[in-house]
């Protein structure tokens, strides 16, 4: 497993846990390596959100929706 597939593990799983602030951690220490990914802005905004950060949480599903505007539930 490479660094930033451990970085997005580690961060599902203590978003899993209920751990936020850590999960945050590792989503940005991610996002850093891969910029253009819209599933870590959205799971970096699910942490956000989880925090309070509605404001942050918001921008960062814009991001994600940016990087990728197709409904993925629908094709």
């Amino acid at each position: 497993m490479n660094e930033l597939e451990t970085l997005i593990q580690n961060g599902l799983k203590n978003l899993e846990d209920g751990n936020f602030e850590d999960a945050l951690s590792f989503f940005e220490q991610a996002l850093l390596l891969k910029p253009d990914d819209p599933d870590l802005w959205n799971n970096k905004g699910i942490a956000l959100r989880s925090l309070g950060r509605y404001d942050e949480a918001s921008f960062c599903y814009n991001k994600s929706l940016e990087l990728d505007p197709r409904d993925r539930a629908s094709s």
